[in-house]
């Protein structure tokens, strides 16, 4: 463990630590909004509070993992002989780093399936979410491939060691591509819709919040730089891992919390849309007949013969 990582390590719990606190007000805000609308007795609003609850529980296991290794590292076995690069050596992959890295797969499987469903739902089309799904199920087995062969090895591997390296970069360049493709889709739909709307694009289903939320842009921008750095074996890389492990939590918790507030695209959107946009037509030939209405109070017009003019072209 050079000092390098060291830093990178300690800096990395700092940053994981305040993502979960952001993390955790996400959560309790979502349960409040829940109990607004628990009279409904909705099948998703049930879904969304047993989501959320594990997205918070697999992030609980992720950040305590973390946290009591770095006390191990430099508290409890501060005077391990060789100091805290032996000691990260030899205990990398106890059975509690284990369960840590088992959650963050497992965590980053749920945001990826949440985020095909919300592909599917703003495209309506499963041929869309073909690749993505595809893509999802690739990286649940090299996951689960890479967090066997730590357990294999034991307590002489590490996630910067020999084929764990090969198989985790496997894996997150897979579930790194999921987020950006899926992200792409789901930027580029808002986009279309918006621009469908016309001058409804402000509405808050087509915003700047909005693209940012529904696509889990900054976890998959975490996820981008991350994936940079594992592969050029950077030490640096463990910050931007807890960021990307973090946001795999936050990203989908403020999409759900989106939806359940009423400001999010669902599947009884389309209607809603189709009205934005008669309302507009609407408006338009409002402001026409307010124009010609002023035109013919300002200019002598035969009246009658105007209104038989009308009739004629109604007819027509």
């Amino acid at each position: 463990m050079s000092l390098i990582f060291q830093n990178s390590f300690y800096v990395s719990l700092n940053v994981s630590s305040i993502l979960y606190g952001v993390e955790l007000m996400l959560y309790f805000q979502t349960l409040r909004e829940l109990r607004k609308t628990r009279e409904r007795e909705h099948h998703w609003d049930k879904f969304c509070a047993f989501f959320s609850t594990a997205l918070l529980a697999l992030a609980t296991v992720c950040e305590a993992t973390q946290a009591i290794f770095g006390q191990e590292i430099w508290i409890v076995n501060a005077t391990y002989p060789g100091g805290p690069a032996a000691y990260e050596a030899k205990y990398d992959s106890t059975w509690y780093q284990m369960m840590g890295l088992t959650a963050a797969v497992l965590l980053d499987m749920l945001t990826n399936g949440l985020l095909i469903y919300r592909c599917l739902i703003l495209w309506n089309s499963r041929r869309v979410v073909f690749v993505p799904g595809f893509l999802w199920v690739v990286s649940l087995g090299l996951g689960t491939a890479a967090t066997g062969e730590l357990v294999v090895r034991a307590s002489n591997a590490g996630l910067f060691v020999g084929l764990v390296q090969d198989i985790g970069l496997a894996y997150f360049t897979v579930t790194i591509a999921l987020n950006v493709l899926v992200t792409c889709l789901i930027c580029g739909r808002i986009l279309w819709l918006a621009r469908g709307l016309g001058g409804q694009a402000t509405h808050p289903y087509f915003g700047v919040v909005a693209i940012i939320v529904e696509s889990a842009l900054p976890f998959s921008l975490c996820g981008v730089v991350f994936l940079v750095l594992y592969a050029v074996n950077s030490e640096v890389s463990i910050v931007f891992r807890a960021s990307y492990v973090m946001f795999s939590c936050i990203s989908p918790q403020m999409l759900i919390l989106r939806v359940i507030s009423g400001r999010a695209w669902t599947s009884a959107s389309e209607g809603t849309s189709s009205a934005l946009v008669f309302q507009s037509h609407l408006q338009v030939i409002s402001v026409a007949a307010n124009v010609c209405r002023e035109n013919l109070e300002d200019t002598t017009v035969d009246i009658p013969k105007f209104v038989v003019s009308l009739s004629n072209v109604e007819e027509v």
